[in-house]
C-alpha cells in the first residue's frame, strides 16, 4: 500500500515522502481501516515540523490523525464496529496519510449515513475542539464576549457560528482585511485587525474599559500577549496552538497582572478526550453530529489530492487566502 511518512523534522513539502509498505495486519483489539479521505490539518504540520507538543515522531514517522474509512478487518477480541461500516478514524499517533490504517478498535466512531465523507473526515479535530472549549472549557455564558484569533481559518469559522447559535458575541482578530466582510456574514459581531494597531486597544474600542473575560488563542506570540492583556479581571485565555512558535508575554507589566486574576490556560483535544467518560463521549458525538446537520459546524470542503500528490496538498493547505479544507484522498 502506498503510505506518507518522513524521516526528520522539517518543512513538510520537502520532508514528505510517499513510501510503498505491507498492508497492515490488525492485533489484538484493533481495526483495520481503508481511508477514504483524510484533512490536511495545521496539527499535522506542525507534527511534522517538530513543533507539535504531546505526540514525538518515531522515524520513519508516519502522518494524518484524522480522517473517514471502511472498516476492513478486525483483530482478535477487537470490541468495535463491523467489516464494512463507516467510521470516524482518530489516529493519536497519525498515519491516516495513507491507504490503510490500523488503530485500536474501541476508538473509532461510526459515521450516520446522512454525513459526507469530507465531514466526516474533519469530524472530531475542529468540531469537537469548537464545542468543547466554548460549551465545557471555558463553559462561556449567552451575551457575554469571546474574544479569539485565527478567527478565518475552519476551527475560527466554527467558533463564530456555535457562538452565534449560543447567544455569544465574538471579536475576532485577522490579519487581512479581505476576511472583514466574510466573518460578518457569517455572524460575527466584530472583526478587528492586527496590522491596524495592537489588539488589546482595539479590542476594549469594541467591548469597553473593562475588556473581555474569555479569550481563544491558536497563535501565541505578539498575538497571545496583546490578547492577554484584552482580558478584563477574571479573565481566562485559552491556548490551543502556537501557529508562529514564538514565545509569549503575560508579565511584561507587573500591575496590570497584579490588578486582577487573569487565567491562562491550555487546550489540547489529545488530553481531553481520553479522559471523557463513555457517556460524555456518546453526547459530545452526538452534539456534532448534530451542529454538522445544521451547518454550524460544517468544514467548508477545499480541494482534494491523491498522495502521489503530497507536495502539492501541503502547499496549498497553507496557502494565502485558500478557501476550504484540503484533503487527501487515497484511492
Amino acid at each position: 500500500m502506498k503510505a506518507i511518512q518522513f524521516e526528520q523534522y522539517g518543512e513538510p513539502a520537502t520532508v514528505l515522502a510517499v513510501e510503498q509498505r505491507p498492508v497492515p495486519e490488525p492485533g489484538q483489539g484493533e481495526a483495520r481501516v481503508r481511508i477514504l479521505a483524510s484533512p490536511v490539518n495545521p496539527s499535522d504540520l506542525l507534527y511534522v515540523r517538530g513543533h507539535y507538543a504531546g505526540v514525538e515522531a518515531r522515524f520513519p514517522a508516519p502522518v494524518g490523525f484524522e480522517g473517514v474509512g471502511v472498516v476492513d478487518a478486525l483483530g482478535p477480541r477487537a470490541q468495535g464496529p463491523v467489516p464494512g461500516r463507516r467510521v470516524v478514524v482518530l489516529n493519536g499517533p497519525g498515519g491516516n496519510w495513507a491507504e490503510y490504517s490500523v488503530v485500536p478498535a474501541r476508538d473509532l466512531i461510526p459515521v450516520p449515513d446522512d454525513i459526507p465523507d469530507e465531514q466526516a473526515a474533519s469530524f472530531m479535530i475542529n468540531p469537537a475542539s469548537a464545542v468543547l472549549m466554548v460549551r465545557h472549557v471555558l463553559a462561556v455564558p449567552r451575551g457575554e464576549w469571546l474574544l479569539q484569533s485565527a478567527a478565518s481559518s475552519e476551527l475560527g469559522r466554527m467558533i463564530i457560528k456555535l457562538a452565534k447559535r449560543d447567544g455569544i458575541r465574538t471579536v475576532n482578530v485577522v490579519r487581512r482585511h479581505e476576511a472583514v466582510a466574510q466573518l460578518r456574514r457569517l455572524g460575527a459581531d466584530a472583526v478587528i485587525v492586527s496590522t491596524d494597531g495592537p489588539i488589546d486597544e482595539q479590542v476594549r474600542g469594541v467591548v469597553g474599559p473593562e475588556g473581555v473575560k474569555y479569550a481563544i488563542d491558536p497563535v501565541i506570540g505578539e498575538t497571545g500577549t496583546q490578547m492577554f492583556k484584552a482580558l478584563g479581571e477574571e479573565g481566562r485565555m485559552l491556548v490551543y496552538g502556537s501557529l508562529t512558535g514564538e514565545p509569549m508575554l503575560v508579565g511584561d507589566d507587573p500591575g496590570y497582572i497584579l490588578s486582577g486574576r487573569r487565567v491562562l490556560e491550555v487546550f489540547w483535544l489529545g488530553y481531553w478526550l481520553p479522559r471523557l467518560d463513555e457517556n460524555a463521549r456518546r453526547r459530545l458525538v452526538e452534539d456534532v453530529a448534530d451542529l454538522l446537520r445544521e451547518g454550524v459546524l460544517e468544514t467548508s470542503p477545499g480541494r482534494e489530492y491523491s498522495l502521489d500528490e503530497i507536495a502539492a496538498a501541503v502547499t496549498q493547505a497553507e496557502s494565502p487566502g485558500r478557501q476550504g479544507k484540503v484533503f487527501l484522498v487515497p484511492a
